[in-house]
């Protein structure tokens, strides 16, 4: 398992403790269960989905592997989740992408399992894998072709192909299916000539998919999501950090830019500093001003530090010091506003503390400046000392799992790779 250059955690961080509480929430998912399913968010729910990395037995076994790894906890934990996630014939197709189905198994295995121990398995999931890209990107030709908006399942981290180009980016980065992904971001950035009212004046993933719980009328005529789960920032740390890698194709510098330059229009000036609006309308381009009126919730999802980091990806990528400081900057004073961070709803990674922590911390391991990682230990504390309630889920993204492996890794002092299904780290820089 490869780890992030290293980050040691100033000493006043409470590893101890830290440790303490990953071993409590790791107990407490020991044994998947057996009994039916029920109502509710659990491993026991109709809503759980043993092949999924957010809500499932993959992601849990993720938890357990990681620990094992470290040397904390057994490998059966791990493999009675892993058995426990394919009872079922795996996914894929209806959704499977990095996050659920064959690629979310296949990353569990390669993340989680001692080298050499599941190379049959993989092996065989590589080629099922390599068959959805394949369908996927053909998929979207065809769309781009015709001059129809894509929806964000076809692009986004995960259920879209940028997702997909993350597991290749950790099982075969030198193969030809990471660069055909690469390729396909790239024609992304390319305005589609749709016949709408938005036509070329929106970029390449401007949808027209209805966000869930938004108002239809909002979003009669499509949307830019800039976030790191669902929007462009996505593809922009994958295209910056497989550049970073020196895994290149052409065109790559000029889409990374492309992205960019959109997302550094639309930045906003707050009173705290800068913040991105999560999503962009037509009204909003044509009155060149978001209608959010200011930042949200400081999460890796949609917030200010997911895109940050996406942001300084890309300038790390193109040797663009000035563009790092920028985003460096911006991060900073997000997690320095108390107003911002009391937005932070509980402790989960997707919409919570522990993504927030996952996002300053690797942030900072390539910073410029020492600041960041000196606010990393007061977010860490607050962390560890949170009043808030305890997660009610227990999956990877939203639940107990994800806070476990936090925890875990502030206990043990590294972050590892398990951070890329957020794409927040990739392969080490050549």
């Amino acid at each position: 398992m490869k780890h992030l250059p290293d980050l040691v955690l100033p000493f006043e961080v409470d590893q101890q403790a830290a440790g303490v509480l990953a071993s409590r929430l790791a107990d407490a998912l020991a044994v998947p269960p057996s009994h039916p399913a029920e109502a509710g968010d659990g491993p026991d729910s109709t809503r759980w989905d043993g092949q999924s990395l957010s809500c499932g037995h993959a992601g849990i076994a993720v938890l357990h592997g990681v620990r094992a790894l470290d040397g904390h906890g057994a490998w059966t934990r791990a493999a009675d989740w892993f058995t426990a996630a394919v009872r079922e014939p795996i996914a894929a197709a209806g959704g499977a992408g990095l996050w659920h189905g064959a690629p979310a198994v296949a990353f569990a295995l390669h993340t989680a399992v001692r080298p050499g121990d599941a190379d049959h398995h993989l092996n065989r999931l590589d080629g099922v894998i390599s068959a959805m890209t394949d369908r996927q990107i053909k998929r979207a030709d065809e769309r781009m072709a015709a001059g129809r908006r894509p929806s964000p399942g076809e692009f986004d981290l995960v259920r879209g192909l940028t997702g997909l180009g993350v597991y290749f980016l950790r099982r075969d980065p030198t193969g030809p299916h990471l660069r055909e992904v690469l390729g396909y971001l790239i024609r992304l950035t390319t305005p589609v000539p749709a016949e709408d009212s938005a036509g070329t004046r929106a970029p390449g993933w401007w949808t027209s998919h209805l966000p869930e719980g938004r108002p239809a009328v909002d979003f009669a005529d499509g949307h830019s999501d800039q976030g790191m789960a669902h929007g462009i920032a996505g593809p922009l740390a994958l295209l910056s950090l497989t550049f970073r890698a020196g895994i290149i194709v052409p065109g790559q510098a000029e889409a990374i830019m492309t992205i960019r330059d959109w997302l550094e229009r639309w930045q906003q000036t707050g009173e705290a500093g800068p913040w991105w609006p999560e999503r962009l309308t037509l009204t909003d381009l044509d009155q060149a001003q978001p209608h959010q009126k200011g930042p949200a919730r400081p999460s890796w999802c949609y917030g200010t530090p997911g895109i940050s980091r996406a942001l300084q990806l890309a300038a790390l990528a193109l040797n663009d010091a000035e563009r790092q400081h920028r985003a460096e900057r911006a991060l900073l004073a997000c997690v320095t506003d108390r107003s911002q961070l009391s937005r932070l709803g509980n402790l989960a990674l997707c919409h919570g503390w522990a993504g927030l922590i996952a996002t300053v911390w690797t942030t900072a391991a390539d910073a410029s400046a020492p600041a960041l990682a000196r606010r990393l230990p007061r977010l860490i504390e607050g962390l560890i000392g949170s009043s808030h309630p305890p997660l009610d889920k227990p999956g990877l993204i939203d639940g107990a799992a994800g806070l476990a492996l936090v925890l875990h890794s502030i206990a043990t002092g590294t972050l590892a790779a398990w951070t890329s299904f957020l794409l927040l780290t990739g392969v080490d820089p050549t």
